[in-house]
């Protein structure tokens, strides 16, 4: 105990008061700002998906309106032309085709230049090889007219508008691209390009709007989709319809989405990217999310990650249910908004990041926490001066009179006028250093006679103290007793066993055989010789004694073993009360031995028992090498191990009663011996018990045995561990050694 008071506290309880004050609050407010940041994540994670589906639902039929649009063209023209075609004569416009057209040196048939302005008028265009019969002259002429008549007014909303001959020959009205005609090659390979094959009966047999995929187009090199719309008369295919949408203005028009940070991209079922904000139409051939080869070496589309990401999110639309129209894309922290596009049968997706929902709570969270920590540093502030005045004050006064009081002036003075449980503290403390000091002047006056009982008190510890030493090798002794006594019990069977297997073997013994062979021989002394070479019985005599001398050997040789392992069990038995006279002495001297002789050994010591008890014993011994060690304090553990496996056999059938010992070294400086039966088993909660002294599960047993073979284990330098799955499972003990070999002692 300190023997003053110091003059400062080593902690300020002002102080204290305040940081754990300011811990909880901050942990409050740190509890507010995630619980307000989770809040603010889902309700904004709600909305914006439901923001998410409606913007692309609003942005699709914005955006299919130019696709719908064009399919109300293409039936307008489709009427007008038919029309056209029926009106026409073929005397006129084979008249009027002469006038218009010219045959080109290359083998072609186009608008001849006098007079021709492709930005107001439509060109002509017959590919070389083709020669057009009045019919055909017809439809291009009816063709011409309705193209003059109708496509200024529809070019408001599209680039182009043309009608092909299924023969091979167009007319086309481009103002932006005024000379296509002029410009095209003389063997243009128009039947290759989508927009073509698509209007082939074969092909489109509901004779209806088809749009392509993206294409170059060779002639203007401007990378387009196009809508062409087949025209049958009286059931043959006579013209086709067309009109291109530029790639470029669609990609500008859809890849921004209208929510921060999202983008579109719009793309068809067999994987040909349409739009993407990353897409460069450098190439000639469209790119395909699903097979990279067939969108060709100079196609280009981001980095390898982009195009996985991409293929990603075209996997997750084609796998998505029908009536799902928001799909997440965890492994890249996304939102999906997808929604088909009317007229092409496209899928218009719009791609949100994860981080765009956050970025909101986040920034909510941010204001709450600056906030609370705000207010956390004003309220501190204003605990510190509360505490500084009400409380740290009052309680140095009360320091200040405990260090008086503890110099023996008990005169403190104290504030007693406060109402608060301070004021109650301070007429307490007057009231304590007044009985202070009465029980002070108490004290002197007993201290006058404390030494005298003191000495009368250690006077009687001493006595008591030796009552327990007393007693203590009292109980030391009947342990030691209780040990050598199991121990020397287990001897002790097997000396029994021994001892009345060699009194059978001498009871056995044919003596009275002998006996009446002599009184025979006594009574034919006379006619000995005739006797033993021609009586019947006296021809036996020799035979009988040879057989009866050889059984007599057998016997003795058998009786003479037997009384061989009672001398060994004998000398076992002084060597067990040696060793136990040595817990209290000192320890026994280490000598070579093998561990698979001394396991021969314990198996000799309880081989009575094992008969007895009918039990199968296997062995696994691997080479070992010799070590140094106690070989009585190893045997003794032995046979206690083997005795009490002999007996938790006796639960098992007798055909299925099997002990199995192994031998082998774990490590270069270890050796363990296994002792396996197949028996009652071990309950978990006892595996921590079966060492304990006194412990047993055995009626007759007195729970000695593994109790002084674990501390034999532990003196000889190693462990001894028991293990079982459960009652019926049988039980392993482990014994394991130190290998020391003689030589290195």
């Amino acid at each position: 105990m300190p023997n003053s008071i110091p003059s400062r506290p080593r902690a300020s309880l002002a102080r204290a008061t305040l940081l754990k004050m300011g811990m909880r609050i901050a942990l409050v407010i740190a509890l507010s700002t995630l619980f307000s940041y989770l809040h603010l994540f889902k309700t904004l994670r709600d909305q914006s998906l439901l923001q998410l589906e409606r913007s692309v639902v609003e942005r699709v039929h914005r955006e299919e309106s130019i696709f719908l649009l064009a399919e109300d063209h293409h039936a307008f023209l489709k009427k007008a032309l038919q029309e056209r075609i029926q009106s026409l004569s073929q005397e006129e416009a084979v008249s009027r085709f002469e006038r218009l057209t010219v045959q080109l040196p290359d083998g072609t048939i186009r608008s001849r230049p006098e007079g021709f302005d492709g930005t107001k008028m439509p060109g002509f265009m017959v590919f070389r090889g083709v020669s057009p019969n009045a019919e055909l002259r017809q439809r291009l002429v009816a063709a011409y007219d309705v193209l003059v008549q109708h496509g200024p007014l529809l070019l408001t909303r599209v680039a182009d508008i043309y009608i092909m001959m299924p023969e091979g020959a167009f007319v086309t009205l481009w103002p932006e691209r005024p000379t296509y005609t002029q410009d095209t090659e003389p063997d243009f390979p128009l039947y290759t390009f989508d927009y073509f094959t698509n209007s082939l009966p074969q092909n489109n047999p509901q004779r209806r709007t088809a749009w392509s995929g993206a294409f170059l187009d060779p002639v203007s090199q401007v990378w387009m989709v196009t809508a062409s719309t087949p025209l049958d008369m009286e059931g043959r295919h006579v013209a086709t319809i067309g009109h291109d949408v530029l790639l470029n203005e669609l990609m500008a028009r859809t890849a921004k989405g209208h929510l921060p940070g999202s983008y579109n991209i719009i793309f068809r079922d067999d994987g040909q990217l349409i739009t993407h904000p990353e897409l460069k139409l450098d190439g000639n051939v469209a790119y395909n999310i699903r097979d990279v080869s067939l969108s060709g070496s100079s196609t280009e589309f981001g980095s390898p990650e982009q195009r996985a990401h991409l293929r990603h999110i075209f996997e997750r639309v084609m796998a998505r249910a029908s009536d799902q129209s928001v799909l997440e894309l965890p492994e890249h922290d996304e939102f999906l908004a997808t929604i088909r596009l009317g007229g092409t049968g496209w899928n218009f997706v719009t791609v949100l990041p994860e981080k765009e929902l956050t970025r909101p709570a986040l920034l909510a969270a941010r204001y709450v926490l600056a906030f609370g920590l705000a207010s956390l540093v004003l309220e501190l502030a204003i605990m510190s001066w509360v505490l500084r005045e009400q409380i740290s004050r009052p309680l140095l006064d009360f320091t200040h009179a405990t260090k008086r009081i503890a110099t023996g002036n008990f005169q403190v003075q104290l504030d007693t006028r406060r109402q608060d449980e301070l004021g109650q503290l301070a007429w307490s403390f007057r009231l304590m250093a007044d009985e202070v000091q009465r029980r002070e002047e108490a004290l002197r006056q007993a201290n006058e006679g404390l030494e005298q009982r003191v000495d009368e008190r250690t006077r009687e510890l001493k006595d008591v103290h030796r009552q327990l030493v007393q007693v203590a090798r009292q109980a030391g002794r009947a342990e030691v007793a209780t040990s050598v006594l199991h121990n020397v019990g287990n001897v002790l069977n097997s000396v029994h066993t021994s001892a009345m297997l060699a009194k059978e073997r001498l009871v056995g013994l044919q003596v009275d055989d002998v006996g009446q062979l002599a009184t025979l021989l006594e009574e034919r002394r006379e006619d000995l010789a005739t006797f033993l070479t021609q009586d019947e019985r006296g021809r036996n005599v020799m035979p009988f004694l040879s057989g009866l001398g050889q059984h007599l050997r057998k016997e003795t040789h058998e009786a003479v073993s037997l009384l061989d392992e009672v001398g060994r069990y004998t000398e076992h038995i002084g060597t067990i009360v040696k060793l136990q006279q040595n817990y209290t002495r000192t320890p026994r001297l280490n000598e070579p031995a093998h561990l698979v002789e001394l396991l021969e050994d314990a198996l000799r010591i309880n081989s009575a028992g094992l008969t007895r008890h009918e039990v199968r014993v296997e062995r696994h011994l691997s080479p070992v090498p010799q070590l140094l060690t106690d070989k009585h304090k190893v045997l003794m553990i032995l046979v206690n191990l083997i005795s009490n496996s002999k007996y938790a056999l006796d639960a098992a059938p007798a055909e299925q009663r099997c002990l199995t010992l192994r031998v082998e070294a774990p490590a270069a400086d270890r050796v363990r011996i296994e002792v396996s039966d197949n028996g009652v088993g071990i309950a978990p909660e006892l595996l921590t018990r079966i060492f304990q002294h006194g412990f047993t599960t055995r009626e007759e047993g007195h729970g000695f045995g593994l109790h002084s073979s674990a501390l034999a284990a532990q003196e000889l330098g190693g462990t001894l561990t028991a293990h079982s799955d459960g009652p019926g499972r049988g039980a392993t003990f482990t014994l394991e050694l130190p290998c020391t070999p003689p030589e290195a002692a």
